[in-house]
Order: structure tokens, then sequence, then C-alpha cells
């Protein structure tokens, strides 16, 4: 049992560290959104929500310039300021939008943020550990080699997530009735509108390319168009 000691203090300082890091984000959002107040915007989020049984779906906005949407750890789901203004500039429709919260209601109802939570804590204690042991094998680069090993793990396990709202939110906007090609014209977008589509290595990005999630999202809706059924949201 002894043994095991520093192995649970790991794990809980994991854990510790998570629920810090979720208070964190919970007190910033608080502060810094306010509910969506864009009719045409509303429309489409009421329609997701009749589509998943919520009819008091609301999205939230944060208050925040760059392009993006996310969803907390306490299930509820945002879009950026930088969603908004690129809205009312026209450069991305009303389903557009309605795409970005869907794949955000789909890290909620996948239970990803549950999930992170797992991973972060499982990574946190095998970095530790592998640092200490490639510390040792391998003076000054061992513990750095222990932290990419770490960040290929939580880079893998995010693309994973991605994929899987991805597919999420292409059958809620199919079941909503909104337009099935906004999710993949939106990404189309992306790597334009925010700098983590250029640069960097893949296999350490926490999103997947967007060329390769537009790809499977079309092999999805081909699939769906032939008669195969979308799963269940």
């Amino acid at each position: 049992m002894l043994k095991l000691l520093p192995l649970l203090a790991l794990i809980a300082y994991g854990l510790v560290s998570w629920r810090f890091s979720a208070w964190r984000t919970k007190r910033e959002l608080d502060a810094r959104s306010a509910p969506l107040d864009r009719p045409e915007l509303e429309a489409a989020v009421r329609r997701l929500g009749r589509a998943v049984d919520l009819p008091e779906l609301r999205a939230l906005v944060y208050d925040i310039p760059v392009f993006n949407g996310l969803a907390s750890p306490d299930g509820r789901v945002f879009v950026t300021r930088g969603v908004l203004d690129q809205h009312a500039m026209g450069r991305v429709s009303a389903d557009e939008v309605a795409s970005i919260i869907a794949h955000e209601l789909g890290h909620v109802a996948l239970g990803h943020s549950r999930r992170r939570m797992v991973d972060w804590t499982g990574q946190n204690a095998a970095r530790v550990v592998l640092g200490a042991l490639l510390g040792r094998l391998i003076p000054f680069i061992g513990p750095w080699i222990a932290v990419m090993l770490t960040q290929l793990v939580s880079a893998r396990l995010s693309r994973r997530d991605e994929f899987e709202a991805d597919a999420f939110a292409a059958a809620l906007m199919r079941k909503a009735g909104l337009d099935t090609g906004a999710q993949t014209s939106l990404l189309g977008k992306l790597e334009k509108m925010t700098p983590r589509g250029s640069g960097g290595f893949a296999w350490l990005m926490s999103h997947p390319p967007a060329k390769t999630r537009v790809a499977a999202i079309e092999r999805l809706q081909a699939e769906w168009d032939r008669g195969g059924r979308p799963p269940a949201v």
C-alpha cells in the first residue's frame, strides 16, 4: 500500500488541478458572457433544442474577439463575440453558427468534459512517472520526452472527441431541418478565420485539420443519404 501512495497522490493532484481549472473557467465565463440576443440565431438554436427535446435550450455569448465555440464543464454552450461579428458582416450564415452550437452540444451530450477529467488525471500521473523513469535513463532530455509523449496522447484523445462531436452535430443538424452543408462550409472557412489552421505538427494539434473533418462529415452525410440511419441525438 505504501508503494501506491505516490501514484495515488499524483491522481489526487490531477483531480484537484482539473477541478480548479474548471472552477476558474466557470468564473471567467460567468464574468464575460451574456445570453445570445440575435433573433435569427435564437431561432436556429430553438430548432436544435426541439430536436434534442430541450425546448428551453439557450446559447451564451463569450465576449472575446476570437472565432470559436465552447462547452463548459457545467454543460453550458457558448459562441464567442468573434462568431457574432463574422455573422454580422455576412461572412457566416445563421445555419453555420448553429452548426457550431450543435458541435458544442455534442461535447456535452457525449460526456467529453467528464472524460477529459479522467484523461487529464491519468496523463498527469503518467507524465510524472515517465519523467522520473526517462530522466534516469536519458538525463536532461528524459523529462522533455515524457512531456511530448503525454502531449501526443492528449492531442490524439482530443481529436477523437472532435470527430465524435462533428458526427453528433451532423446528425442533429439533419434532425433539426437545418442546412446539412453548413457544417462543412463553415469548416472550409475556419483556416482563414482562426490561426490554428496553419503551422504546427498535425499529430500535436488538439483539433484535426479542417479538410479531414470535412471529409469525415461528407462520408457520414453520403451514407445517410443512401438510406443509412443517423445515430440518435
